[in-house]
């Protein structure tokens, strides 16, 4: 049986005793680096969030630009692409102004050359039918 005498007052504040030196030199130093353990735990992850959230800024600022780049490299091409064929119907429509002036040109050159052919063919069958001639009859026609 449990008797109540003063062993059990010295037993309380020898408990009482054992309770504030492990308090004083166990539990609050072990508390305390946890608490600094946790602290630390929490800038970490508060500082791995905002560069998180810092390079998720950039790639958006990045993919912004680069899509804007993109657009432009489109826009530049279909504007060389627009020159090139304004260039090409310039050229033709220059072509086909002039065709039917060398297509004259061309007419009257060939028309002197059919003359001047015609006139050289002229002289020659002339030429040709008065050598026949004197040399079927035998004799000289001039």
């Amino acid at each position: 049986m449990v008797s109540l005498d003063y062993s059990l007052g010295i037993q309380i504040v020898n408990f009482l005793l054992l309770i504030f030196i492990l308090n004083v030199l166990l539990y609050k130093p072990i508390l305390g680096m946890i608490d600094r353990r946790k602290k630390q735990l929490e800038e970490s992850e508060s500082e791995i969030k905002r560069l998180q959230e810092s390079v998720e800024q950039k790639m958006a600022a990045y993919e912004e630009k680069l899509r804007q780049a993109k657009a432009a490299a489109v826009e530049q091409k279909n504007e060389i692409i627009g020159q090139g064929a304004e260039e090409a119907k310039t050229v033709i429509e220059g072509v086909r102004a002039e065709l039917p002036g060398i297509m004259e040109h061309f007419r009257v050159k060939m028309d002197g050359e059919i003359t001047a052919a015609r006139k050289i063919l002229t002289d020659q069958s002339q030429k040709l039918s008065v050598e026949i001639a004197e040399k079927v009859l035998g004799r000289s026609l001039r």
